[in-house]
Parts: structure tokens; C-alpha cells; sequence
């Protein structure tokens, strides 16, 4: 485990993150909600060990990697409805493999681009950059409606 690793350390320290951060267990990946909930549901699903690229993985682990991925981006269509789902996996500020699953919404006015420039364009802005963070829902309540659909679609895990 790389020392300054953030996704490293999370993983770790599992069960001392709140229940509004940890949304599932995966076998191979923990989906945790993202910080930017004026997209709904925005989940991150985080690898349980340290690699930076996909093709690190064995062909086993990556299509678990894959298919926790699919079950996950399955939970939050089926909750919160997007139109569409953005699926990113970059690494470059933080070297651990994690995808983004970011749903998009038929209000959302900046539709066309990725929300990275929403973000970057608030990064001195308080209140707007507190506006990205909130969803309609508290974090809670959010994380604890993608674990009751999970459940029920997530066979033989937690």
C-alpha cells in the first residue's frame, strides 16, 4: 500500500467510515458516494487493492471489477433514474483504480460537457461549490436507497 495511496488508506479503514460515505461492499470493489450529489447518486467504486490500470488486474479480477461496476451503475438507474450515466476511470490525481459513476439528469445544465468543468469553475466559489455538493436528498438517505436496490440485485454479497 502506497503511503500517500487516499483510496488506500479508505480501504484500510473500511469500517470507520460513516454510513453515509460507504454505499457497498463489493467482493473485489466499495462503491462510495461521491461528493458531488447534485448528481444524484454520484457513486465512486473503489478497488479493494492498489493498481493503477485495468490491465494490472488478472483477467478474473478485472471482469469481477467490471461486472461490481455494472451492478452498481444498475442500482442508481433503477433509484434516481438519470437520463444518462457518464462512466470515468482517470487516476491521474489520485493513482488508484476507481471509476466514476456519474448520473446525468434532463435539468442538468451543463449536459454536454464532463462535470469536472462544473466543479472547476465553482473551486472559488463557497456557496456554488456547496451547491454541487447537495443533493436532493440528505447522504444518508441517498447511500441507504442504492443499499436497499443492491440488495436485491447484488447476489451473494453483503
Amino acid at each position: 500500500m502506497p503511503r500517500e495511496c487516499l483510496f488506500c488508506h479508505k480501504m484500510a479503514k473500511l469500517d470507520e467510515l460513516p454510513p453515509d460515505e460507504v454505499v457497498w461492499k463489493f467482493p473485489f470493489s466499495v462503491a462510495i458516494l461521491g461528493p458531488w450529489q447534485s448528481y444524484h447518486g454520484y457513486c465512486i467504486l473503489v478497488s479493494r487493492i492498489h493498481a493503477t490500470e485495468l490491465n494490472q488486474l488478472g483477467d478474473e479480477e478485472r471482469l469481477t471489477f467490471l461486472d461490481e461496476m455494472c451492478l452498481l451503475a444498475k442500482a442508481i438507474e433503477d433509484c434516481f433514474h438519470p437520463k444518462k450515466l457518464n462512466y470515468e476511470m482517470l487516476g491521474n490525481q489520485t493513482p488508484h483504480m476507481h471509476w466514476h459513476v456519474i448520473p446525468r439528469y434532463q435539468n442538468d445544465t451543463d449536459f454536454a460537457h464532463p462535470i469536472w468543468l462544473a466543479i472547476d469553475r465553482v473551486k472559488e466559489d463557497k456557496a456554488a461549490r456547496q451547491k454541487l455538493k447537495t443533493g436532493p436528498t440528505d447522504n444518508l438517505k441517498t447511500a441507504s436507497l442504492l443499499r436497499l436496490r443492491l440488495q436485491a440485485i447484488a447476489p451473494g454479497t453483503p
